[in-house]
This record gives structure tokens, sequence and C-alpha cells, in this order.
């Protein structure tokens, strides 16, 4: 009945039937194809046994929980639990799936949805000595889970008595086989070997540290489960935007790992996101758990006040927005990202915007080039070693090639003069803007070097209109960037300043949300359009591609 109901469901999305974004058509689709897949296969017992021991489980809170009801599972939740625990390998046996990324909006009932699998995983799936563990950043989060998984136990005495649990003030345990669930916050220890690993709202991790200690743990387990369950959030340099997007590859088929499942619910790129049609197409649990009136009076709010606009589409239709009061619209700058190289354009007119920010800090260089009457821009990031050294998402980015570090603890400009110079032998500068804050013995340097050294303040004045032409230019398309995901960090980090003529002016929330590669690139901008008949860069543009 319920492996019926799933192949329905993964049906209705992909001949539209039930309104979904192409992340979730995408899933309905892997699904629809790998039932006839000769590797694996479908374990329908495996699957019913799973679904009918999740809706024998109480509910815990709320109306139903008031009137003493059980778990009724969606649709949306039956496709992931037959994904996820009804396929396997043909040849091994085990269980095909070793992690589940899912992604839905809040008031969907994933927590106690997962909190249930999480009971599941200590009792009816039979590991010995199971370890599940639910992790979070902060003990609030873990309980968010837990609760909800010792509260069903609590109420379940037949289940208890079945299994042999002990309910206890932090931790679930089957004292005979040894095997435990209990709250996790920050890093597990290494001796840890978990069945199951459960992380909430990754969204909110800084570092992919406790996934990273969960999986090396799972080495010595046949069937594991790494299973991530989030909403949106605004930090599109975290580790959890890092997973999406990988799972995302996953599921159009550019990166094939047969070992993750993903649904990501949502809108699509051009989707209008203050309608009711989109609260239903992002919302799988719609009208069920998920109150229509409430969903309406969020979103007047949403429509009156921008601030309010960001939480509601991060909250209530799983959109990454950046900055909770970010400026720019995340959803276009990506499809400005291309795979493209500094090294093609070699030759290239282009400015070359410098903002040298603080020694202990990111120095940024833009490179705006133009050739054939077409613009692409690149950032290049420097910090000094012993700063990277002490952040996880810095020596990541550094790792990857995407920061230059300098030696010591300050960053030596030397290396941003010598990678100027080398700029200077393959492109033609016309002009390098450069803030002179931190940055007059730097220009003296290079002025020396026959540099068209340009100052320009991080003023109102300077940075308004380019600011306004940079996000124009990236709402038409008019300019391409590469996969640098520290200026997509950056993007994501900067909010609009406003003054009383509608003035704009970059800034930030946060100290540590970095906006200095925008701030160069914002420059090179201000450059551009000096000078130009039209006041456009979108104008230029069009017509340099006529000449």
């Amino acid at each position: 009945m319920f492996t019926h109901r799933a192949l329905q469901y993964a049906e209705d999305i992909s001949n539209g039937k039930i309104p979904a974004c192409k992340h979730v058509i995408n899933a309905c689709n892997r699904f629809i194809s790998d039932l006839s897949r000769k590797d694996i296969f479908l374990d329908s017992n495996k699957a019913e046994q799973w679904c009918e021991f999740l809706e024998k489980l109480p509910h815990t809170k709320g109306k139903w929980a008031a009137k003493s009801e059980k778990l009724v599972l969606s649709d949306w939740q039956i496709f992931c639990t037959v994904n996820i625990f009804g396929f396997y390998i043909k040849k091994s046996k085990r269980r095909r799936f070793r992690s589940a990324y899912i992604e839905v909006p809040r008031k969907n009932s994933k927590s106690f949805y997962i909190a249930a699998v999480g009971v599941g995983m200590l009792t009816i799936e039979g590991e010995y000595g199971a370890e599940v563990y639910c992790g979070a950043t902060t003990e609030k989060q873990a309980w968010e889970i837990f609760r909800p998984a010792k509260q069903i136990l609590e109420k379940t005495p037949n289940l208890r008595k079945k299994y042999n649990v002990d309910v206890n003030a932090k931790t679930l345990t089957i004292l005979e086989n040894g095997s435990r669930f209990e709250p996790v916050i920050g890093d597990p220890c290494d001796g840890a070997s978990p069945s199951c690993a459960i992380v909430d709202e990754f969204h909110e991790h800084k570092t992919s540290d406790q996934i990273d200690t969960f999986t090396t743990g799972m080495g010595a387990r046949e069937n594991p489960l790494l299973l991530t369950i989030t909403t949106a959030g605004s930090d599109m340099g975290g580790p959890c935007y890092a997973l999406r997007s990988d799972v995302i590859q996953i599921l159009k088929g550019t990166v094939k790992d047969d070992q993750v499942f993903g649904i990501l619910y949502g809108l699509d790129d051009d989707d209008d996101w203050d309608t009711v049609e989109a609260q239903i197409k992002a919302n799988p649990n719609y009208g069920i758990s998920v109150d229509p009136d409430f969903l309406r009076g969020q979103l007047n709010q949403a429509r009156r006040s921008a601030v309010k606009q960001s939480a509601y589409k991060t909250k209530h239709l799983n959109q990454w927005v950046g900055a909770k009061a970010a400026w720019m619209n995340m959803l276009a700058y990506q499809a400005c990202r291309k795979n493209i190289k500094l090294e093609d354009f070699k030759g290239a007119n282009c400015y070359v915007g410098i903002d040298l920010a603080s020694k202990i800090d990111i120095a940024s260089k833009a490179i705006l080039i133009e050739k054939n009457g077409k613009y692409a821009a690149f950032v290049r990031h420097y910090l000094p070693e012993e700063t990277i050294l002490a952040n996880d998402r810095y020596k990541a980015w550094h790792a990857d090639g995407w920061i230059i570090s300098t030696p010591g603890n300050t960053i030596d400009y030397e290396y941003i003069e010598d990678d100027l110079k080398e700029l200077k032998s393959n492109f033609q500068i016309k002009e390098v803007p450069y803030d002179p804050f931190q940055a007059t013995q730097f220009s003296i340097r290079m002025l020396a070097e026959g540099f068209p050294m340009v100052e320009l303040g991080a003023t109102v004045r300077n940075f308004s209109e380019p600011m306004k032409e940079l996000e124009a230019l990236i709402l038409k398309k008019n300019i391409r960037f590469d996969k640098d995901p520290v200026l997509m960090w950056m993007f994501g980090n900067v909010v609009a300043k406003l003054d009383k003529k509608d003035n704009i002016f970059p800034d930030k929330e946060r100290p540590e949300n970095k906006i200095d590669g925008v701030v160069a690139l914002i420059m090179t901008i201000n450059r551009a359009m000096l000078g130009k008949e039209s006041g456009s860069l979108d104008e230029w543009l069009t017509s340099m591609v006529t000449k």
C-alpha cells in the first residue's frame, strides 16, 4: 500500500498533477527510473514495515496529541521513507542509501517525522549495539529531535517492553545490547560508531565537523544512515549550502552518487514568491500541518516589510536569500556563475579594483574584463596564513585555491603587487581604483610601476550608482562570474544601506560577514561607467556588442 502511494506521488509530481519545484521533480523522476534498474531493487516488505511502524507512533504535541492521535504519514513522508528504507543493492543485500538530505520549509512536520525515524533506528532496525545520535549546534536544537523521540517512547509502554528500552533524562537505552539514542552538541567523540546520525537544521552549522565525524565513525556499520534535514538559511558560504549544491547535482544526474538520497522542496527561479500558489508548491504539508491562514498572514506581513520578506522566503518558501536583509537576488546571481577562467580572456581590457581592508583580514582584488563587447568579473582574495588556519571555512577555500595565503599573521601586500604586475603583462589595464584607507604606500609603489591608480573613497557618492548598475547587470544576466564560493558568500552578506534620497551603500550585518570582494567589484563598475554617454553600463554593453 505505502509503496504504491510512493509511486503514485512520484508520478503525480512528474506529470505535473501536484505542483513542485524542479528539485522535487528530479527526485521523483530518479525514483521512477530506479525501479527498472537491475543492480538495485525495492524491498516492498521493508518499506511497508517502516511506514506501518511510523504510523503506530503517537503524536506528542498540538491538536493531534490532545486527541491521542497517531502519526499519519503524508505523501511526501511516505515517499522519503520508501526511498530511504526500501532500496537495496542486489549484490551485497545492503541498504542502498547511507545518507539522506531533506530540505523542507518550517511547519511541515519534519522534526516529529525524523524523531520517529530515530526511534525506529533504535528499535525495529535490529542493529546490535545501535548508536543513534541527534546532532545540533546547541542543546535547545538537539532537543527538538530528542524530546519528541523520548515522549514517543514514554507514551508507548508496549514498544518499550518489546525492545526493553529504558527512558532516561538524556538518553534512551537498551541495556541488554548496549544500544542508545542521545543528543549530541558539537563534535561527537572520535570513539562514536553511529548506526544513525540525525542532523537537524544543518544550515545553522558553521562547519561540517559534526557530520564529518559522524560519517567517519560509520565505517563499521553495514546499514548506517546519516540523515540531514533542514530549512533554508542565509549562510551561502557554509557547509549546508555546499551539501545542498552537491545533492542538486546528484538529482540532476550530472554527478553520480548512488548512496545519497535527496529531496528539496521550494520554488523555481522564475516563480513569483508572493502568491498562494508559491505556498502550495513549496510546502508539501500545505493544509495538513501547514495552516493556510497562518501562511497568508505571514505573506501579508512580508509584502509590507523587506526584513520580514527575507524571513518569509527563507522559512516558508525554502529560499536561500543570503543576509537576512539581503541586497542581492542570489538566484539571479547564481544564474550568472559559469565555468569560466581568467586566462580565457588574455589580452582584454580590464579595470582592477583594490580593497585592502585590514592587514589581518581579507583583502580583495576585483578584475572587470571587457572582451568583444562582453563582460566577465573575477575576484582574488588574500588572507594571512594564521587567519586561515584559525578558520575552518577559510581553510577549505584555501585548499581549493579560492583564497591566496601570505605568510605570517598580516597580509603581505607584495603578493598583491606581484599579482598585479603579472596581470599587467597579460591584460590591458585601463584603471586601478583603490580605497585610500590602508593603501597609501601601496598606491605610491604601484604608481611608480606605471599603473593607472585612481583614488576612490568608500562613499555613498562613489558607490550608489555603480552598486545599482551591478545589480541591474546581474538581473539582466549581462555579466558573468566564475564559480568562486568566496565571492558568492560575500554577495550573500551584502545588505543595502539606504538613505533618504534612495542612495545605497554596501554594508554587512555582522563583522564576520565579509563583503570586501563585492566592494572591490563596485569600484571597477564605477570606473567602467565613467564618461559613457548613456550613463548606463547596460547600454554601454549593448553599444559594444553592435560595433
